[in-house]
């Protein structure tokens, strides 16, 4: 019966893969944060690029939790 946001840091490889995983702004319920921390752990994102190198990044990550009726 939660709902709310929460926006993550991930800092993103080369490859894609994510890295550190922090909470920026709380949802306001620790297991909110910490399921959208495990659910964007599994993802896979498109790198940042440099004169068409891929390199690591850092990109910040909305997750909302929302009941629907």
């Amino acid at each position: 019966g939660l709902e709310g946001r929460v926006v993550l840091r991930v800092e993103v490889a080369a490859d894609g893969v994510p890295g550190d995983i922090a909470v920026a702004q709380s949802s306001g319920h620790a297991m909110l944060d910490r399921a959208a921390q495990t659910a964007v752990a599994r993802w896979r994102f498109a790198p940042a690029t440099v004169d068409g190198q891929k390199v690591a990044g850092a990109i910040d990550v909305p997750v909302v939790f929302r009941l629907i009726d």
